[in-house]
């Protein structure tokens, strides 16, 4: 361990005891006792909310923080999804995911053929050097590809296909044997440092031999999972994170203030245009970032809307990033007929499992994508929308799907992964009103609630006042994606209008206002 990291971690350790001893500015920190009992309520009720899971057959135990699930889902996704939930909640140390994936009506050939077609349709994975193989519904790839990054998107694609019960990923990464441990060591530490969703000054990383060991303390499982994730940078050969503990006091917001300070603009572009780099379906195209005050403004040509779409989420994960103008043009090399586009959009929506169901109709005119029909919320309008960008010579998408339950939120958690970000897409929003059966005080005690258990939120710098069902946010918090989810959890918790008047410490003055 080098003497800055070691000066570092030991500041910390002397920070943590004496804020668990005494206070600092009058506001101290305890070690908080979670009931075990109290976390596996928690988590069912944040499955049973979440339209990608169906919580109601899901099954959870807690012993001293460690989470099993048993039960069933029908996709794997599904059961990823679930764990990786129960990961955001508050208390949870790690999850033992036991569900099983129950699939129906499909042989290995029909699940076979849908894979490779996903793989080959796929405009990011379509240069891959991957084959599958499938035994009993469970689809084992093999294959060459240049990056961990792109060995987990071709497994993530084979996942969001009907009928795969399971994966076995033994596609080899063709690892760059240049870069020195130290190189590694430090883009880790910066990847850690311009994440969003980690919170980076307890983490000491360490590297020998190409192989990352993290270790240190993050606030939640989802946390240290984000963190495993995002230390596969160029190089890397394994990643170690069985030292990384996680404790809840580890949230404390004193621990992120680094994170926020001395961030100039030019140093944003940077890390943003970094963080492009990292992401499969955008780092072969010659994307430019330009940030001013903040705000990240991308322009460029890819030849797939899912790849614009890929590089705006990408861009608000990173620190600093307050806004997105993502003026990116979608131009296909080559350009299908109307008719083939349409074609392979239907076959994308039969392929998925959340939608496969649904008879939704799809027309095509210049590239244009209109979908209509019915499905029962919002996630799975959703889901179809990033079906049909993922399609080759998709320009656009008219979603004028029609949600049964137009009143049904969407469950919305940063840490959890989709391949989406509902609030991107132009067609959702809020109804005007609410329907609503909770009294202000029940809906107050459900915005509490949403906030404590979320591994993303410091409730204790934000006061929540409710009258006739509409919910005023006050205070404090440190980013504006914290800001905008406070706003989406309220909604959750049956607030029929959120007047949010929370303030952004780090950032821009005027969206303090």
């Amino acid at each position: 361990m080098s003497k800055r990291k070691y000066i570092n971690q030991t500041f910390y350790l002397m920070l943590i005891i004496c804020l668990t001893a005494f206070s600092l500015n009058g506001i101290s920190i305890q070690a908080e006792e979670l009931d075990d009992t109290d976390i596996s309520t928690a988590i069912k009720e944040a499955l049973l909310f979440d339209h990608g899971v169906s919580g109601f057959k899901v099954d959870v135990t807690t012993n001293n923080g460690i989470v099993t699930l048993t039960g069933e889902v029908i996709n794997i996704l599904a059961k990823e999804r679930a764990a990786t939930i129960a990961e955001t909640v508050k208390g949870v140390r790690s999850v033992i995911n036991n569900i099983e994936v129950v699939t129906k009506g499909l042989s290995d050939n029909d699940v076979l053929n849908n894979v490779e077609a996903a793989l080959i349709l796929d405009p990011a994975t379509e240069s891959f050097e991957v084959t599958a193989d499938v035994d009993n519904r469970i689809v084992t790839l093999t294959g060459n590809v240049d990056s961990w990054q792109e060995r987990w998107l071709a497994a993530r694609v084979a996942k969001g296909v009907k009928g795969v019960k399971g994966i076995i990923n033994n596609i080899n990464v063709d690892v760059e044997t240049t870069r020195t441990d130290r190189e590694i060591e430090q883009e880790v530490e910066q990847v850690l440092r311009w994440n969003v969703l980690i919170d980076h000054a307890l983490i000491d990383v360490d590297v020998n031999n190409r192989k990352v060991t993290l270790s240190g303390t993050v606030g939640s499982a989802a946390e240290k999972s984000r963190a495993e994730m995002s230390a596969w940078v160029a190089g890397v050969i394994a990643v170690d994170s069985d030292q990384l503990e996680v404790q809840a006091w580890a949230r404390d917001e004193r621990f992120r203030q680094t994170k926020y300070e001395n961030l100039t603009d030019l140093a944003i572009k940077q890390a943003v245009k970094d963080a492009l780099f990292y992401d499969s379906r955008v780092k072969s195209y010659n994307i430019s970032v330009d940030v001013e005050n903040g705000t990240a403004k991308l322009l460029g040509i890819v030849d797939n809307l899912k790849a614009k779409r890929a590089a705006a989420k990408t861009a608000s994960n990173t620190v600093g990033v307050w806004r997105v103008k993502n003026n990116i043009s979608v131009r296909p090399e080559k350009i299908p007929s109307d008719s083939g586009i349409e074609n392979n959009v239907e076959l994308a929506l039969m392929r998925d499992p959340y939608v496969e169901k649904y008879e939704i109709e799809v027309s095509v005119d210049n590239g244009e994508v209109t979908l209509s029909g019915e499905v029962d919320s919002y996630f799975e309008k959703a889901q179809a929308d990033d079906a049909a960008s993922k399609v080759n010579g998709v320009v656009s998408v008219n979603n004028n799907i029609v949600v049964e339950d137009e009143y049904d939120a969407v469950v919305y958690d940063p840490y959890v992964y989709d391949d989406w970000y509902l609030y991107d897409f132009d067609w959702y929003t809020y109804p005007d009103e609410y329907a609503t059966t909770l009294t202000d005080w029940e809906i107050k005690e459900e915005i509490q609630e949403e906030f404590w258990w979320s591994p993303f939120i410091d409730s204790g710098d934000i006061t929540i006042i409710v009258e006739d069902g509409v919910a005023t946010l006050k205070g404090n918090v440190d980013t504006w994606l914290e800001r905008s989810t406070a706003t989406q959890n309220a909604f959750e918790a049956g607030a029929i209008a959120v007047d949010n008047d929370l303030k952004v410490e780090k950032g821009p003055d005027y969206y303090n206002r």
